[in-house]
């Protein structure tokens, strides 16, 4: 059977969130208000300050759902594949990049199970060479417009469910394979695997690593795509939180109409 390295995206491999990344690409091409964009700046910076647990982020989604209606799936993925270069320009962890290269080189499949929507981890994440996605995948109607619903929320348990999935569909054996993430709400897709690894995880996620005894792992290289052809690197300490301001990001950008 086949060995398996599931990766969360934002602040595992990325140092940064990466829905809020393509924010301003929105605002500029006119699909995102500056209310909104206040919003989601406000929400970000609750989560660096407080954190967020799962009651939370599921009120803030189920508030937010009525906002998505209308607006056209092809327009957002278009505009993420026109500025997919100038996006993944933020930070990337040069630890997680030799990971993914380690466990290919091992014939590991590297799988991204991501919460933001599958519109952005797709493309994002093949700029990075990584062609197997989990991701939240929003409901369209006959006209290819977002209807306000969720088809699949990449989000907790459902991760692990996704996994479970692939790895009978695809032949992976779930005890051999590797998972990494930095946060407690990703619980269960570290579970679902033989060897989970931490990474830079949140006060809630180390207390569970150390009571397990599961490997913990320090990423704090970053380097744009450009940078890694070069070999240069750079700190990452302004890497942008996750969680609640990542789903808010995502139904507010959706927010007016089209």
């Amino acid at each position: 059977m086949a060995v398996g390295a599931f990766f969360d995206l934002d602040k595992t491999i990325i140092a940064r969130s990466s829905t809020l990344a393509f924010t301003r690409p929105m605002f500029r091409a006119g699909m995102l208000g500056g209310v909104t964009l206040a919003k989601a700046g406000i929400a970000q910076a609750y989560y660096r300050a407080f954190g967020a647990g799962e009651d939370q982020l599921e009120r803030v989604k189920e508030e937010l759902a009525n906002l998505v209606q209308g607006w056209s799936r092809d327009e957002v993925m278009d505009l993420v594949a026109e500025t997919v270069d100038e996006v993944v320009t933020p930070l990337v962890y040069s630890e997680a990049l030799a990971l993914v290269d380690d466990h290919r080189k091992k014939g590991h499949r590297v799988v991204v199970v991501s919460a933001s929507p599958e519109e952005i981890v797709r493309p994002l994440c093949s700029y990075l060479g990584i062609d197997e996605v989990i991701a939240t995948r929003s409901e369209v109607d006959e006209e290819g417009r977002y209807t306000g619903n969720i088809e699949f929320y990449a989000y907790g348990p459902h991760k692990a469910e996704a996994m479970v999935e692939l790895a009978e569909r695809e032949g992976i054996d779930l005890e051999a394979s590797y998972a990494y993430s930095d946060s407690a709400t990703d619980l269960p897709m570290l579970e679902a695997v033989g060897h989970p690894v931490v990474v830079n995880p949140d006060s809630a996620l180390a207390a569970i690593a150390e009571e397990r005894g599961w490997e913990v792992r320090r990423f704090e290289s970053a380097v744009t795509m450009r940078d890694r052809l070069s070999g240069a690197a750079v700190p990452a300490g302004a890497a942008v939180a996750t969680g609640v301001a990542a789903i808010l990001a995502y139904w507010a950008l959706k927010g007016r109409k089209s």
